[in-house]
């Protein structure tokens, strides 16, 4: 049976330490009621990954739905990446990506040097962690945060 294609885009305002909000708009596919499956990784928000369930009631000053709370989890984690230099064929950060696809995670691109990683349920986190860190690329933890593996004081 087949999937249904994304069918909407979902409003994310990320606030930012210094008051300002960022938006992000992701694809996702309508489940009714509210809910919606993501069909992409998110670039700017943190705690959610690529086929979560979320809520996001239609609002009508943005005339989309925007997203309130994560209602089920996909299994996938996310990592952003930023690529200095820029991911180039032959390059060192090409060769650091294609690792990252060799142990099983995916990508998208915002760019050839800011990419959001999508680590599937059957791919170790922190094998994709080591590889990063080895190669000494910056990134972060997305989806969990490093809070949620840390806690706060780490």
């Amino acid at each position: 049976m087949d999937q249904p294609s994304p069918d909407s885009k979902i409003v994310f305002r990320i606030e930012q330490e210094d008051g300002s909000v960022d938006v992000e708009t992701p694809w996702a596919t309508s489940l009714g009621n509210d809910l919606y499956r993501l069909e992409n990784s998110p670039f700017y928000a943190y705690g959610v990954s690529w086929l979560d369930v979320v809520c996001a009631p239609h609002d009508p000053d943005e005339d989309r739905p925007v997203f309130t709370k994560v209602v089920e989890k996909g299994g996938h984690r996310t990592v952003r990446v930023i690529f200095d230099p820029p991911v180039e064929d032959g390059n060192t950060s090409q060769g650091v990506l294609d690792r990252l696809v060799a142990a099983g995670a995916s990508y998208e691109g915002a760019s050839r040097s800011y990419m959001a990683i999508d680590i599937p349920p059957n791919v170790e986190l922190f094998e994709i962690c080591e590889i990063l860190t080895q190669a000494r690329i910056q990134w972060e933890h997305v989806d969990p945060t490093y809070e949620e593996i840390y806690g706060d004081d780490a």
